[in-house]
């Protein structure tokens, strides 16, 4: 009796850990608002998601290197491999699974997109990417939103220049008052920027429309 007792409750201590460490791979929201919904997640190798729905479109942000497959409703697999710090558009569509196929896990920072844009859009003479395009690089633009690449050698500095809309920023390296996965949601402003560091810096900045 009392070994099936020990038993027991051994098994239930597994099925604890065991939860504990499903939710500790669960989505962490880092951002909730009017305009997105930003998750973090960890996917771990070689353990493909359930169908999940995608209602809305999406910036993916992969924060380290590897590849994952999607397997939508139809059967239809994709494969895409990337670098650390790659960035991919998922546009709403059929549900779908994932699957990281790499032997390490992989963090990806999801921002769904809940934002329309304004008729006409806001414009500013001093856009990062006009009097700056040595730091700010655009990586794609579509209707909703426009994705800035930001990279600053050590000791460097900007140009003034101004933001006219709303930013999810994502931190790719450590800078010296964020870490590398750290995700903020930035306004406008008008400023220019250095970066006080002996290491190179990059973030993605992702503009609401």
């Amino acid at each position: 009796m009392v070994k099936r007792m020990q038993i027991t409750i051994a098994l239930i201590s597994l099925v604890v850990i065991s939860a504990m460490g499903l939710l500790a791979q669960g989505p962490n929201v880092k951002l909730e608002n009017a305009q997105v919904h930003v998750i973090a997640v960890t996917a771990q190798p070689h353990r493909p998601s359930p169908m999940v729905e995608r209602p809305l479109n999406r910036v993916m942000i992969y924060l380290d290197a590897g590849a994952v497959t999607w397997t939508g409703a139809s059967g239809k697999v994709d494969k895409i491999e990337f670098p650390a710090g790659y960035v991919l558009w998922s546009p709403a569509g059929e549900p779908y699974k994932n699957e990281n196929v790499s032997d390490h896990p992989i963090r990806i920072v999801e921002i769904s997109l809940k934002n329309t844009s304004p008729a006409p859009l806001p414009k500013t003479k001093i856009d990062p990417t006009v009097v700056d395009p040595k730091h700010y690089k655009v990586e794609f633009e579509n209707a909703q939103v426009r994705v800035l690449r930001i990279h600053y050698g050590p000791h460097e500095n900007g140009a003034m220049h101004e933001h006219i809309l709303n930013r999810v920023v994502t931190y790719l390296t450590d800078h010296p008052n964020n870490k590398a996965g750290d995700v903020r949601m930035a306004g406008a402003a008008t400023h220019t920027e250095e970066n006080k560091s002996d290491q190179a810096v990059e973030r993605i900045a992702v503009e609401l429309k």
